[in-house]
């Protein structure tokens, strides 16, 4: 599988990287050393300081540019790290995202992982026309978008608003077999960060729920 970047996401700096691993036995528990890892390591931050982390920086400067205040709707890593040390836990879902939010606590770099079999043709990101129906996780009605929104689109629907919203029709269960990996990257955040946010997302999913991944990690 290949994402393509239409050429006016390129140019407000959007690029991925993303991979696949095929035949996972998702569950729930096998990652709690890694979660208890990551929440030991952050539990005692100081979570204003974290605005000035540069990668963080540069989530938030995209956030401005595309109209969200990030104040507000934090960066997805940056969320994360904040939580830790607000609760000094990381949520538990399935075995699969808590081993993405794992990697996306320590990397800071916002990570979606959807159940391939409800992908349909081959991904894409491009601006919102407007008027398309997004299904957020954990509500039941659609919200209708405007104009201009980046967002990741497969033949059929919208799976993503980039870089902090995943669709939950294209979300990951306990049933889930097979998985795309998509780490976020933005203008700013170094190239080799978002490369090894997918590989260690991939590595530690096939370390605890076995899989094969199925081609290098790959940049659009």
């Amino acid at each position: 599988m290949n994402i393509r970047i239409c050429q006016k996401c390129k140019d407000l700096g959007i690029f991925v990287s993303h991979t696949e691993v095929l035949g996972v036995t998702n569950s729930k528990g096998k990652s709690e050393d890694e979660l208890k890892k990551v929440e030991d390591l952050y539990s005692n931050e100081e979570s204003e300081e974290l605005k000035n982390n540069p990668i963080v920086r540069a989530y938030r400067d995209f956030y401005w540019k595309i109209g969200i205040d990030p104040t507000k709707i934090r960066p997805a890593g940056e969320a994360l790290r904040r939580r830790i040390t607000r609760t000094g836990k990381l949520p538990r879902i399935n075995d699969i995202v808590d081993l993405g939010n794992v990697v996306s606590s320590n990397t800071l770099v916002p990570i979606g992982i959807y159940d391939l079999s409800k992908v349909k043709g081959e991904p894409s990101i491009i601006l919102s026309r407007g008027g398309e129906e997004f299904y957020p996780i954990g509500k039941d009605k659609p919200e209708i978008l405007e104009k201009g929104i980046p967002i990741m689109v497969d033949s059929e629907k919208v799976m993503h608003i980039y870089p902090h919203r995943d669709s939950k029709i294209t979300s990951v269960t306990e049933n889930t077999k097979d998985i795309l990996i998509v780490s976020a990257g933005v203008k700013g955040v170094p190239e080799t960060l978002i490369l090894e946010a997918s590989k260690s997302v991939a590595c530690l999913i096939q370390k605890y729920l076995g899989g094969r991944i199925t081609h290098e990690v790959i940049i659009s």
